[in-house]
């Protein structure tokens, strides 16, 4: 069965939510809040809320250090997220996991991952079990252009090719792999060329496009629900702050980023609302106002909610469902 259009509206609202999620983040790390190191993804929302506005409730997600926009995107409770963030009980993770490692399955979210290309296998391994149980749901792994560099990747890669497997291997190729430039870590420009080599499809998109990537990840869901097997898309974007918060950038100019600052994906189909579809400006205003105070509220949810109690600390380093399914 084909996905619906996704609300365009709808689409704005995800991508300012998780636009101002991340920069509200960066904020409550400087006030004290949250502890740690945040990697954000402020100008790549686009790729997260298009890719998984082509996913059904029960298709699956893998996500990386830079992985805010991903839970968001599939469905993520921003105070649950802030609260891991924050180190708390009431996190998604028991406040254990923080940025770089939330989970929910419940969600079909199978793990953010500080390991460069370590979600991948786990997507492809959703993707065996989807495939060996006779079910008609996906995997999508995101990650950045790094990780096609990585073993793990190839790997990956060479089975769900061999075996036909549901998941997408979405790459959000924001040209830097931390402080390496992409030309300097990889032999060719376009890295969905490198999907040939394990006997699928490499398709470009815009990735700052929301609605582009929409298309393209719906196409490639519905031939891996149809028995097609994997695609990998990639998404040009940029991301518009440091590798990590903190960065210097010396690796990058002033002129390269302002000229990535004027397509920001959230504008741009702000714009476009305005422009093609009628939405009034006000309306959205009113949307953006709305993110702020929900926002507001997780903030606050994490500042009142405990710390783990120090006899949980070994609470979820051994599963209690060894043998059993989890998805």
């Amino acid at each position: 069965m084909s996905m619906p259009d996704p609300e365009p509206i709808e689409l704005y609202r995800r991508m300012v939510l998780i636009r101002e999620f991340e920069l509200r983040a960066i904020n409550e790390r400087k006030s004290g809040l949250i502890p740690g190191f945040i990697h954000s993804c402020v100008g790549q929302e686009a790729t997260a809320v298009g890719a998984c506005a082509a996913l059904r409730a029960d298709d699956v997600i893998t996500s990386t250090h830079r992985g805010h926009g991903h839970l968001i995107a599939k469905g993520g409770e921003p105070k649950y997220m802030m609260a891991e963030l924050a180190a708390r009980s009431t996190g998604y993770c028991g406040g254990k996991g923080g940025s770089l490692h939330m989970t929910d399955f419940d969600l079909g979210i199978l793990g953010a991952n500080g390991i460069v290309a370590g979600g991948i296998p786990v997507a492809v391994g959703a993707a065996l079990a989807f495939q060996m149980r006779g079910e008609d749901r996906v995997a999508l792994a995101f990650f950045g252009d790094g990780a096609v560099n990585e073993g793990a990747f190839h790997e990956a890669a060479n089975l769900a090719g061999l075996w036909k497997l549901p998941v997408i291997f979405f790459c959000e190729n924001n040209l830097y792999g931390e402080g390496t430039p992409q030309h300097r870590q990889a032999p060719v420009p376009d890295l969905s060329i490198r999907s040939a080599g394990s006997g699928f499809p490499g398709v470009i998109v815009d990735g700052n496009d929301v609605l582009a990537v929409f298309e393209a990840t719906r196409e490639a869901v519905e031939r891996a629900r149809m028995g097609g097997g994997p695609t990998f898309i990639e998404g040009k974007t940029y991301r518009f702050r440091g590798h990590y918060e903190g960065d210097p950038m010396v690796y990058r100019s002033r002129e390269e980023m302002a000229e990535w600052r004027q397509r920001c994906p959230v504008a741009a189909h702000r714009k476009w609302l305005e422009e093609s579809e009628g939405v009034e400006p006000a309306t959205l205003t009113a949307l953006e106002a709305e993110v702020h105070e929900s926002l507001d509220e997780a903030v606050a949810f994490a500042a009142a909610s405990p710390a783990p109690a120090p006899e949980t600390a070994l609470d979820g380093v051994y599963g209690d469902t060894h043998g059993g399914r989890v998805f």
